[in-house]
């Protein structure tokens, strides 16, 4: 496994909820890859991980694409993001891929997605996060 900034951060409270884990990833091209939990906790009625998990596997994807990428100095806050779903998710492993689009001075861009472990597409992303030195951000 590739060391990255993370490997420095304590897992935040959320990302354990979520199953949380690195897979992969390529700090100089801002892409990672992230594995999670899809818990049946997390379903809707019909039986799906519902939406709103869906985004937040999706934003805690994209933000460490960029915290890996600039070896830890930065990190985002989402200002928005816009999710497709394209598929329904079931319970078990969601991955999670993004890659920096744009690494600005105060704002980045990044696109992300959700997949089953077979490569069927769920949902897609964009978001653009302001940038803050990391020092002034985590606690």
């Amino acid at each position: 496994m590739i060391a990255t900034a993370l490997d420095r951060l304590a897992t935040p409270p959320c990302a354990r909820l979520l199953g949380s884990h690195l897979l992969d990833a390529r700090p100089d091209e801002g892409w990672i890859r992230i594995g999670f939990e899809g818990r049946p906790e997390f379903c809707n009625p019909a039986g799906f991980i519902q939406g709103g998990i869906l985004s937040a596997m999706l934003d805690d994807t994209m933000g460490p694409a960029v915290f890996v990428m600039t070896d830890g100095k930065l990190y985002t806050a989402t200002i928005s993001m816009t999710v497709n779903f394209l598929a329904p998710a079931k319970p078990g492993t969601i991955i999670g891929e993004a890659k920096v689009v744009q690494l600005g001075k105060t704002v980045a861009f990044v696109e992300g997605r959700l997949t089953s472990e077979d490569g069927a597409v769920f949902a897609t992303a964009s978001t653009s996060a302001r940038l803050v030195e990391t020092a002034k951000a985590v606690r």
